[in-house]
């Protein structure tokens, strides 16, 4: 017994995955809808039906003892039936296309013909509301009819129900007359009905058609024996489309929305499906101790819940309790202070009120003056009339001059209480911040991370940050390892994290070259983290990054050229000899190209720079050349009319040495909110830009000509010197875009070298490391050694 009772046990806890999510019942006649939920036949028409749809056209009940009113399901007497007088109707809306009105719905096959008028409305779209997903699902114009049946649901609820039943419930012969009416042994997927051993013989005899019918167990409700396309009546499903998911028939897989599609034969879809459902099966029963573990913490969390909402409810009655404290001690107070105020005004004014009754004409002061008035002894008169003289003339004054002792009305002892209403009215608890947002412009990557955020004005205050990274293709989910900054073996595994940080940005180091990184803030408070801030992609650059100054010992005209105090930022100005040479030329003048070289000269390795260059520069150039050429073209500078300069080849005169030689310069010119890339050159030569050999590597819509492209000036402009294969490589810094790549000759060391002609302006990108330091600018440095990171000094 202990095997049949567990048999029975565990297709008891089927039970849960076979009911109907609308009717909450054991399925019957299952559909699967575009969301992969599957709903009861009947259950989903009910639903349609109740949303204003018309009636779809359900196919009949299979010819079965679960057809019968003894043993049909109970929903069957709910099935939405038509009324007659609508189906003359639904004949002339399939018949033609007729415009849709109120008083005449658009039927489910309505605009499924081949060409539709021009302007006729589009057809009706059915939306079903699905509750496990919990949202509307579209059924597309033909509604349940491109929904496909469940048949392997309905052979599991058919087992489900034999086995739990344990044969209690006998399936009768449907053939056998009813005094002598015997139990079913077999069943014909043909003829859909069960028969006895006798029965089935009589009705199948040897040697005719019948005989070749399939016989199977009885069964409650026949089935088609495979399923077929919905849209073309008896095709097989052969092919399964996996960008579409869905199963497609010969003639399905030819229409023109499966093109590009990966359609699959539905058994290699078979096949890999249940190898995966297989595997991912025997994980969770291999991690049964897991799934306990965590059942127990969730129970325990449940208990938790409880205890920790009991705390919450106390504190938060502890909280109200202390609010209306503090409210009924302000109003003692305020109420002390205004019957204060009540008492001095009511006696300020019955002061003056006893002062007005002093003045009536029967009253003392009038009476004693009459009384004074008698006297006729002079100088006991002038004693004592004196004070008497004085309470008149205040009285007078006073009666002149009526104002009131104190203010009756006590406006200004009512509360302001808008404010402090509206903080009631809001009253909540606590909320964790907002998702963050993430500063673009500020955002880089150089020779190490730079994130930047705020929080939205609207977001409860943040006490501290929570910032994590991982390269990009790496799958997460590996455990953090190391400090603070975590190590770069870890994240190759996963999410790397920074916690607690304390400001709105972060600085993350330790990283690989020519990567790609995931980066994510939330913040933390006392209600715990909040969500993600959206996430943002940083290319690292492709090669160490050179750290290195303007030099202003040579390769510097100071009339014409400023450089900052920190040697990284250079702007052309007009000197004397500039205007001099202006003044005295009144159709133009001669330009002048100011050469500008950085302090290091390279010799070995791959580095990597960037720079802005002002949008409202003239032109300016930036690249690489080599140090000897460069102090060669300073000492015999030229101007730029003369028909024999070329400022870029290296040589003073029209004549090329070598054809098949690099050039000594690579330079790329912008100016003016833009940026010139030379067309691709298949032989070397010596442009006139001196540019030998460039590879265009920028696929975008800048406007062409014969000679190159000009696109808009990017931002931040990278550059990328490979010394060993003479190759110089420009990219959009901010986006670690290449733009354009060139050669240059590196028979000796190399600088970075910076050209002005006209007025302009560069800043050289600034290292994220150097931006809370002070740093002393470092002279004449030579590069001989391979860097192994981002940051090379």
């Amino acid at each position: 017994m202990a095997p049949r009772f567990q048999v029975k046990s565990n297709m008891k806890s089927l039970e849960q995955e076979l009911h109907c999510s609308v009717c909450k019942d054991i399925v019957k006649q299952p559909v699967v809808l575009p969301c992969q939920h599957s709903v009861c036949l009947m259950c989903a028409s009910e639903v349609l039906v109740a949303n204003g749809y018309p009636p779809p056209d359900l196919p009949p009940e299979p010819n079965s003892p679960a057809s019968t009113p003894n043993t049909r399901s109970p929903r069957q007497v709910r099935r939405p039936t038509p009324k007659s007088e609508q189906r003359p109707i639904d004949r002339v809306l399939r018949s033609g296309p007729h415009l849709p009105s109120p008083s005449m719905p658009r039927s489910p096959g309505y605009g499924t013909y081949q060409g539709r008028r021009r302007k006729e409305a589009p057809p009706l779209v059915m939306m079903f509301p699905c509750v496990p997903c919990g949202q509307d699902v579209e059924l597309g114009e033909k509604g349940l009819t491109d929904c496909l049946r469940n048949l392997t649901l309905e052979r599991i609820v058919e087992r489900y129900r034999h086995t739990v039943s344990l044969g209690s419930v006998a399936i009768m012969c449907q053939f056998c007359k009813p005094p002598q009416a015997l139990e079913a042994t077999k069943g014909c997927a043909d003829c859909r009905s069960n028969f006895c051993n006798e029965c089935f013989k009589l009705y199948h005899p040897w040697g005719t058609p019948r005989a070749q019918h399939e016989h199977i167990p009885p069964t409650l409700n026949f089935r088609p024996k495979v399923l077929t396309c919905p849209e073309h009546d008896q095709e097989k499903l052969q092919f399964y489309c996996r960008s579409c998911q869905r199963l497609l028939c010969p003639l399905c897989k030819l229409r023109r929305i499966h093109t590009g599609h990966k359609v699959l034969p539905v058994a290699h879809a078979y096949q890999a499906l249940k190898e995966k459902i297989t595997k991912e099966m025997n994980y969770i029963q291999s991690n049964q101790d897991t799934v306990l573990s965590q059942i127990t913490q969730l129970e325990s969390s449940i208990t938790q819940t409880e205890v920790n909402s009991v705390s919450a409810r106390e504190q938060l009655a502890q909280s109200i309790r202390d609010l209306t404290a503090a409210l009924a001690e302000r109003h003692s107070s305020l109420t002390q202070a205004l019957e204060s105020t009540r008492k001095k005004r009511g006696e300020a004014l019955s002061a003056q009120v006893l002062e007005r009754r002093g003045l009536m004409e029967h009253a003392g002061l009038m009476a004693f003056t009459q009384e004074l008035l008698k006297e006729t002894d002079q100088p006991c008169f002038v004693q004592a009339a004196r004070q008497t003289h004085n309470r008149f003339s205040k009285a007078i004054e006073n009666l002149q001059h009526f104002t009131l002792a104190a203010d009756p009305s006590f406006r200004h002892f009512q509360l302001e209480v808008s404010k402090e209403l509206k903080l009631l009215t809001d009253l909540t608890f606590i909320k964790a911040p907002v998702a963050p947002v993430i500063d673009t412009q500020h955002t880089m990557a150089y020779d190490q991370l730079f994130l930047c955020w705020r929080l939205p004005q609207e977001s409860a205050p943040a006490w501290h940050y929570s910032v994590e990274y991982r390269r990009r293709g790496v799958v997460p989910g590996g455990a953090s390892r190391g400090g603070v900054r975590g190590g770069l073996a870890a994240a190759r595994w996963g999410w790397q994290r920074l916690d607690e940080v304390s400001g709105t940005s972060a600085v993350i180091d330790r990283l690989e070259m020519d990567s790609v990184y995931v980066l994510r803030v939330r913040g933390c408070n006392k209600a715990g983290y909040g969500e993600y801030s959206e996430e943002v992609y940083l290319h690292t650059p492709p090669a160490p990054v050179l750290n290195f100054y303007l030099d202003s010992r040579w390769g510097l005209h100071a009339d014409r050229l400023v450089v900052s105090k920190e040697q990284r930022c250079a702007r052309s100005v007009p000197g004397l000899s500039l205007l001099q040479a202006a003044d005295q030329a009144l159709t133009s003048c001669h330009l002048t190209s100011d050469l500008l070289v950085g302090d290091v000269a390279i010799t070995q390795g791959r580095h990597y720079w960037a720079c802005s260059v002002e949008p409202g520069s003239y032109l300016v150039k930036v690249g690489v050349g080599l140090e000897s050429k460069l102090q060669e073209w300073f000492h015999l500078p030229q101007d730029m009319a003369s028909p024999r300069y070329d400022p870029d080849s290296g040589h003073d005169s029209g004549a090329e040495d070598a054809l098949d030689s690099a050039p000594p310069f690579c330079f790329l010119t912008m100016g003016m909110g833009k940026i010139y890339l030379p067309q691709h050159n298949n032989h070397h030569h010596h442009s006139s830009h001196g540019n030998g050999n460039r590879d265009h590597i920028t696929n975008g819509n800048g406007s062409s000509s014969p000679t190159g492209v000009t696109y808009p000036l990017p931002p931040r402009l990278g550059v990328c010197l490979d010394f060993e294969k003479g190759r110089v490589t420009f990219y959009d810094a901010h986006s670690l875009r290449p733009l354009w790549e060139g050669h240059v000759d590196c028979s000796g060391p190399v600088c970075p070298a910076f050209c002005f002609i006209g007025g302009g302006a560069l800043q050289l990108q600034e290292l994220v490391a150097n931006r809370n330091a002070d740093q002393t600018p470092v002279r004449r440095v030579t590069i001989q050694a391979r860097g192994s990171n981002l940051n090379n000094n």
